[in-house]
């Protein structure tokens, strides 16, 4: 349990990061994104998300 929390409090410091250092952009970049189409976003989602599950097989595979 305390692995978990570990990354999960991790993974809000890197979610967090980008609001910190630029929020500016960041509000420029929530107009933006308004306008990609539906299909677009489920795509780069889709991505993320195969890329997330590579990652922890690597880090699983290797500790």
């Amino acid at each position: 349990m305390g692995y978990i929390l570990s990354v999960l409090g991790l993974l809000l410091v890197i979610e967090g990061l980008p609001y910190f250092a630029f929020p500016k952009k960041i509000k420029e970049w929530s107009l933006s994104i308004q306008e990609l189409p539906e299909r677009g976003l489920r795509i780069m989602g889709f991505i993320a998300m195969i890329a997330g599950l590579f990652l922890v097989y690597l880090g699983r595979r290797t500790f």
